[in-house]
């Protein structure tokens, strides 16, 4: 029994019902290779797809979109090597990384920096990807730049952070209450208590009244208006989730302060575009201005015990979640 299978959409997460099925090594075909995997995060999109919550998803399949693990068949030159990687149709629309082997295009398939461990590097995925996104699509920070991270202590907004910093930004991160930021950075970040401090009156007086050149707004409604208020002339605000949908929007701020909104969706990005912006980020992990997400043994679960692995993910853990086939 070597691979999780979703044969249906469940109602919610207590009737959520993961099965584990029996399945050979896959041969790979022309232009593919076959990788057996040592290490898959578990996203939150990965939760959603099982619970029926992903439009494109596709029944029965395997879940699953991050990996790293070593190629067992496939192009010679490639038989042996240590590998990363991430895919927005991974576990969605096709059979994904949460069971023993995994057959994918030898062409989306990178080799995983020698500084991280199988172990690190499947836990990677998702959340750097998304931060590069979001980051690559308002222009990429530079040294002096002033950075928001809504959402600092998430994954996401932690991977943003060490990015930012890594180029030399200026970083404020807020969350709901007061917090000391959880992750690594290349620099000083100063964390804001949103429930006693106000988000634009602290990016504003600690920048000379510049405000921020961009924002990146992982929890989206709840700091859409407070946010606006930070933002500089020409700063862009980045979205990749949100709690309401519809929020009020000042039309005339909104084109008198020069700004832009740019939405980001990974589950969009194949694994050869993923691949990609493994290319730009894997320099910056063997410089080691980008450390990988501690996975810790409690937050570390086998195939026969993904389902707690999902309700843990489900139910907001702190730590990266990862399964270990």
């Amino acid at each position: 029994m070597n691979t999780i299978r979703v044969t249906e959409k469940a109602s919610d997460i207590d009737s959520l019902r993961l099965h584990l099925a029996g399945v050979t090594r896959p041969a790979a075909r022309t232009g593919q290779c076959v990788i057996e995997v040592m290490s898959a995060g578990v996203n939150p999109s990965d939760v959603k797809a099982t619970l029926g919550l992903m439009p494109h998803a596709v029944w029965p399949r395997t879940p699953g979109r991050d990996y790293a693990g070593v190629v067992v068949d496939g192009p010679a030159d490639m038989i042996g090597l240590e590998v990363w990687g991430s895919g927005g149709e991974l576990g969605i629309r096709r059979d994904g990384t949460h069971g023993r082997y995994l057959s994918i295009e030898a062409q989306s398939v990178r080799a995983k920096p020698a500084a991280l461990s199988l172990l690190e590097a499947g836990a990677v995925g998702v959340p750097f990807i998304t931060a590069y996104e979001g980051l690559r699509r308002a222009g990429m920070p530079s040294a002096g730049d002033i950075v928001l991270v809504c959402g600092g202590n998430g994954k996401v907004g932690q991977a943003t952070i060490q990015i930012a910093t890594a180029l030399g930004a200026r970083v404020f991160a807020v969350e709901r209450t007061a917090e000391s930021y959880r992750g690594h950075a290349n620099g000083p970040v100063r964390m804001i208590d949103a429930s006693s401090e106000s988000i634009a009156a602290v990016v504003r007086d600690e920048s000379d009244g510049h405000g921020a050149d961009i924002v990146y707004n992982t929890v989206g409604s709840p700091y859409f208006e407070h946010a606006n208020q930070a933002m500089a002339i020409g700063a862009t605000q980045i979205f990749i989730s949100t709690i309401e949908k519809a929020v009020p929007f000042d039309i005339f701020s909104f084109y008198r302060g020069q700004h832009t909104y740019a939405g980001v969706d990974t589950l969009a990005l194949d694994s050869a575009a993923c691949a990609h912006i493994l290319d730009e980020l894997a320099p910056m992990f063997a410089a080691g201005k980008l450390q990988p997400f501690p996975v810790l043994p409690a937050y570390t679960y086998g195939l026969d015990h993904a389902d707690q692995a999902y309700r843990a993910v489900l139910q907001g853990a702190t730590e990266r979640v990862v399964l270990k086939p």
